[in-house]
């Protein structure tokens, strides 16, 4: 969890990331930020996210190598979750991708193994707070938080467009501004 013990040196550490070198398309990109915050998250214990964040060894080794080269961080113990519609939730996400964006891919690829956690997806990817998570969203999928006007929690949002998409309906109200569950799925994330 994001305890506050640790926040002053993830915050040192997201700061070292994006201080180090990188080509230019890295730097570039918008989702460098994110990935640093990710790997600083990862770092200080924070998240469920895999060692290789849920790219494989291969792509993990290569978002090091050309967007923190010179990174010393050393993977954190590969405990991957099982998530049985983990190929349909990555589906959905790969189906939104935003044009033009190589990283939207590893994006995709590091929420969905996130979606198997326990907490809310801010917290599973090891994000200071859920701002971080619209944010990839926002640059990542961006017809995706479109459709995200109400401001649903994002995991559940994610779940409902897949299930939607499946054609399987498991909300019993007709629509969410009646629902009893209400707060459950559109109360803050704290």
């Amino acid at each position: 969890m994001n305890g506050p013990d640790r926040q002053p040196w993830r915050a040192l550490l997201q700061t070292s990331l994006l201080a180090a070198p990188a080509g230019t398309a890295a730097l570039g990109d918008p989702n460098r930020p994110l990935l640093a915050s990710l790997l600083a998250g990862q770092a200080a214990g924070c998240g469920c996210l895999p060692g290789d964040l849920g790219l494989g060894a291969e792509r993990h080794a290569a978002l090091l190598r050309d967007y923190f080269p010179g990174c010393t961080l050393a993977p954190a113990e590969d405990s991957r979750l099982d998530l049985p519609e983990a190929e349909e939730l990555q589906r959905l996400l790969r189906d939104h991708l935003a044009p033009d964006l190589i990283s939207a891919a590893w994006m995709a690829d590091i929420l969905t193994a996130a979606c198997a956690g326990p907490d809310h997806l801010w917290q599973d990817l090891g994000f200071t707070s859920r701002a971080e998570l619209s944010q990839l969203m926002q640059v990542n999928f961006p017809e995706l938080a479109a459709l995200n006007s109400g401001d649903m929690k994002w995991k559940k949002f994610l779940y409902r467009q897949f299930c939607s998409r499946e054609g399987i309906y498991v909300c019993p109200a007709p629509s969410c501004g009646v629902c009893k569950d209400f707060a459950k799925c559109f109360g803050p994330e704290n």
